[in-house]
């Protein structure tokens, strides 16, 4: 089995479940949960969502380890947003986001390691399909949501590894000396796949 790289990162084979749900359905359950603890102010419904995405992972037959490291960081990456929300309103609301967007982003990377990109792609052209008497391109966006969870992984494999280059040359400490590079680097993937799809006349 491959590993697991994180947020909504490789696609993981497997004849689970979870695996096995359409992907339509799949879909529509990450939108609509997102949704609910989004809307619902509840701290023990986001920390229910976070549990049941780890759940999820774990049916699906997910590695252990890399659901745990991918939980850490995730938890990690949302500190400073609750940090904000803990010094405008207080702890309960601050923790509360945090476990909301931890969801979110949980139930979006069991989505993606258990579903195959042509398989959800298809999904959201059928879903979409509908609104092209009006001129919406349901192909095109289903591309460039596809494009897009192909992106996050990669990101978060360039940030990793300009923070090691950092920390090798003594600079872990420097924001710059990493967010610059990943900028740079970012913004020329950008250009390459812009480059690529436009060659191929999209």
């Amino acid at each position: 089995m491959r590993g697991w790289t994180g947020p909504l990162g490789l696609y993981v084979p497997g004849e689970s479940w979870v695996h096995r749900s359409p992907s339509g359905v799949k879909l529509l359950l990450l939108l609509g949960a997102t949704a609910v603890v989004a809307t619902v102010p509840s701290l023990p419904l986001a920390l229910g969502g976070v549990m049941t995405a780890v759940l999820l992972a774990w049916s699906a037959g997910l590695p252990a380890k890399p659901q745990l490291r991918t939980l850490r960081r995730v938890l990690l990456s949302l500190a400073p947003w609750g940090a904000i929300v803990w010094w405008q309103r207080g702890g309960d609301e601050a923790v509360e986001l945090v476990f909301d967007l931890a969801t979110a982003l949980l139930l979006a990377a069991v989505l993606t390691a258990t579903t195959r990109a042509d398989a959800l792609a298809d999904s959201l052209t059928r879903a979409c399909r509908p609104l092209d008497r009006w001129g919406f391109s349901s192909e095109r966006f289903a591309l460039m949501v596809a494009l897009m969870l192909r992106a996050i992984p990669v990101l978060f494999a360039t940030f990793s590894d300009v923070q090691e280059a950092a920390r090798a040359r003594g600079l872990g400490r420097s924001p710059q000396a990493y967010l610059v590079p990943f900028a740079l680097r970012t913004v020329g993937r950008a250009q390459t796949t812009g480059d690529a799809l436009t060659a191929r006349g999209l």
